[in-house]
C-alpha cells in the first residue's frame, strides 16, 4: 500500500504529541480523529483508483476532510496549556 498523505500528524506536526495524548484521553476527539482519518483514507483510495467515485463525491469528501481538520484544530488549540 502507498502511503497516505494528509495524516493528522503530518499535516499538524507541532502538534503530533498533542494527538497521540488526546486520541487516549478525549473520547471526542477520538471520533474527530477517526472520522477524519476514514474520510482522508477514502479520498486516498479514490485518488489511486483503487475505489474511483465520481467527482461530485469527490468534491463532497474534500469538503468534509476539510471541516473535520478545522475541527481537530480548534480541540488542539483548546487543549493547550495557556500562559
Amino acid at each position: 500500500m502507498t502511503h497516505t498523505p494528509h495524516e493528522l500528524h503530518e499535516e499538524f506536526p507541532d502538534f503530533a504529541a498533542a494527538i497521540t495524548l488526546l486520541k487516549t484521553k478525549d473520547a471526542h476527539f477520538a471520533r474527530l480523529a477517526a472520522e477524519y482519518h476514514d474520510v482522508n483514507n477514502q479520498i486516498h483510495r479514490a485518488e489511486t483508483n483503487i475505489d474511483p467515485m465520481e467527482d461530485l463525491a469527490m468534491i463532497e469528501l474534500r469538503k468534509e476532510r476539510s471541516r473535520l481538520k478545522d475541527e481537530v484544530f480548534a480541540a488542539l488549540k483548546a487543549a493547550q496549556p495557556t500562559t
